[in-house]
């Protein structure tokens, strides 16, 4: 399973249980749209760093890089390469 996938089943579970995976683009703004909420976007953050080994309280962090699962993706990839 792509780590992409991996992360719209998340998303899905957890913020919008009415959508199937295959219903969200990796573009979809998860921010400007309201589906992710500043408190989620906490819980995303916390997410990602368990699940892939994210050292997410050692790196700066900004809105932009989990506005999309395009954009986690960009920021998990950037970070486990640094």
């Amino acid at each position: 399973m792509s780590v992409a996938t991996v992360i719209k089943q998340h998303i899905v579970s957890e913020y919008a249980p009415d959508t199937s995976v295959d219903e969200l683009p990796s573009s979809y703004d998860l921010l400007d749209t309201g589906l992710v909420d500043s408190l989620a976007l906490l819980g995303l953050i916390t997410w990602v760093g368990e699940r892939f080994g994210v050292p997410v309280d050692e790196v700066e962090i900004s809105p932009d890089d989990f506005r999309s699962v395009d954009a986690i993706l960009r920021f998990i990839e950037i970070t486990k390469s640094a």
